[in-house]
Order: structure tokens, then C-alpha cells, then sequence
């Protein structure tokens, strides 16, 4: 078998590349933007999960093969048979939702953020309006806004909706004698993905004694994902949101509308610029007025 000579790979990489044309570089560069945009699909921690999964495995395949570790090698060939079968059931709703949005109107929203960020300013303004009716009328409310990882299962807990965030639909939803009214909305992209879900409650032992169960809901959400969770107590009428299970509680609507737009829609600036949620934490630790859990 000829011996490979690595003095010769910087020329035979060079020859390599001087040999592209514009046509190659224009496909790489189409292949790779695609393959990223299909990531970024499967960022939930379950489809991450298994694409480690699938990484690890190819992995052992071909150091199997380099190895010659015959046994293993075969069984694991013999799996790559089913591979592209296990594919599809593996990450069936990633895919599905894929084909959604290829099949949509909207199918340029699949590569740009432009019509996304567009929907989301709308949602934050049409979510503030509510929230603040809500808090007028004390009216109960649980308002999480999914961001990178998503909420699938927690939507299937709840009655499954495709609809535009509105201050209305929302009022309607949490109306006190709605039936999901007692549930959570969870949002995607400016759109209201379900609404009477169940919420994992905070198992933080040192949280205040006045919190009631929809807040121990929001702060629970919160602390097992990114998503940014906006509750509206019964009680009290009071506006709070959770985000990293930390609780900022009587918030006026001018500040709810500047920590969502910096929490859903990051903006250029420096960090001790933006109204976030850990700025207005520190605030508070400096001297600051409003509660904080």
C-alpha cells in the first residue's frame, strides 16, 4: 500500500483550490448557509441531544473502520442500513416543521428574521395593552415567549392554536370564567402556539410565601428553559416577568415593553444600557424600590 506523503498536502491543497471556479465556491457556500439554517432547527435540547447522539455514532463508525475493529465495524454498518429510517422518527416534529414552513406563504421567513422581528414587535405591543387591562380589571394571566428552546410537549399539555397575538384574544383566553383561563399561553415567533398549558412549577425553596401557584408556575417555566414568562397576578393586579428563574415583580407597562422588546429583540448598545431583566436586579440591589425574587 504507497506511504501518503504530508510534505506534498500544501501543494496538492493548493492545485485543489486554484481549480475552483466561481460555480464551486457559489455551491459550498449555498450548501453550508443551508445546513446552518437546518441546525438551528434542531437547537431544542432534546433534538441537540440526539444529534450528539448521531455525531458520536459516525464517529465510532469510522474509527471502527480506521482501526480495523472488524466486529464492530459490521454491526455498526449494518445499523446505517436503518439509519435514515430512525432519521425520520428521531426528529419527526423538527422535520414536519421544516416541511410547514416550506409549504407556507411565508417561506422566505425560513432564511431571513426580517418578518420574525416584525411579528414579535406587534406581539410585544399588543401583549403589553393586555397585560396592562389585566392588571386594571385583576385579571389572572401566564404569558411565556419561547426563544431558543422549544416547547413542543408543554404546548401538547394545553389546547393546540395557530393564531396572531392580539390584546383581545388574550383578554378572551384569561377571562375568568374561559376554560383555558387557567392554563399558560405559550408564543413562537408572534404567534400564539397553544393556550391552557401546563407549566413546570420552581422547586426553589426560598421563594416568598405571598407567591402563589401562578407565579411559582412563571419562575418554574423560566428556570427550565430561555423562555421569557409574563404573569399578571389575580390577587393584587400587580405585572411581573421571569426570566432565568429570577421574578421582577410591579412592573408599570413603559418598563414591561422595554425589558420584552431587550429580552425577545436584543438591540445594539451596551449591556448596562438595556432595561433587562438582571440590570433591573442589579437597580434594585443598588438601591432600587421594586420587589425582586
Amino acid at each position: 500500500m504507497p506511504k501518503f506523503d504530508f510534505v506534498e498536502l500544501p501543494a496538492i491543497a493548493g492545485r485543489y483550490l486554484l481549480s475552483l471556479q466561481i460555480t464551486d465556491i457559489v455551491d459550498i457556500a449555498i450548501m453550508i448557509f443551508v445546513l446552518y439554517k437546518l441546525l438551528t432547527l434542531v437547537r431544542s435540547t432534546k433534538a441537540a441531544n440526539l444529534l450528539k447522539g448521531l455525531l458520536f455514532f459516525l464517529a465510532m463508525l469510522v474509527l471502527s473502520n480506521a482501526f480495523h475493529l472488524n466486529g464492530i465495524n459490521y454491526l455498526m454498518s449494518r445499523m446505517v442500513n436503518v439509519g435514515i429510517l430512525a432519521l425520520i422518527i428521531l426528529f419527526q416534529p423538527e422535520i414536519r416543521r421544516v416541511l410547514e414552513q416550506m409549504g407556507s406563504k411565508r417561506i422566505i421567513a425560513l432564511f431571513t428574521h426580517t418578518e420574525v422581528s416584525s411579528a414579535v414587535e406587534q406581539t410585544i405591543s399588543q401583549t403589553v395593552l393586555a397585560c396592562e387591562d389585566m392588571s386594571r380589571t385583576r385579571t389572572g394571566a401566564l404569558i411565556v415567549f419561547e426563544r431558543e428552546m422549544l416547547l413542543d410537549d408543554l404546548v401538547q399539555s394545553g389546547t393546540v392554536l395557530d393564531a396572531s397575538v392580539s390584546s383581545e384574544l388574550l383578554k378572551n383566553i384569561f377571562f375568568v370564567k374561559a376554560p383555558m383561563h387557567d392554563g399558560a399561553v405559550i408564543i413562537r415567533n408572534g404567534r400564539i402556539l397553544g393556550a391552557g398549558c401546563m407549566l413546570p412549577l420552581s422547586n426553589n425553596v426560598n421563594l416568598s410565601r405571598d407567591l402563589g401557584m401562578r407565579h411559582r408556575a412563571g419562575i418554574g417555566m423560566s428556570e427550565h428553559s430561555d423562555a421569557v414568562v409574563v404573569i399578571v397576578s389575580e390577587e393584587t393586579g400587580s405585572i411581573s416577568v421571569a426570566v432565568g428563574g429570577m421574578l421582577k415583580r410591579h412592573l408599570k407597562p413603559e418598563t414591561l415593553e422595554n425589558l420584552l422588546r431587550n429580552e425577545l429583540l436584543p438591540q445594539e448598545g451596551s449591556d448596562e444600557d438595556k432595561p433587562s431583566l438582571m440590570n433591573l436586579l442589579r437597580a434594585k440591589k443598588n438601591g432600587g424600590a421594586d420587589d425582586a425574587e
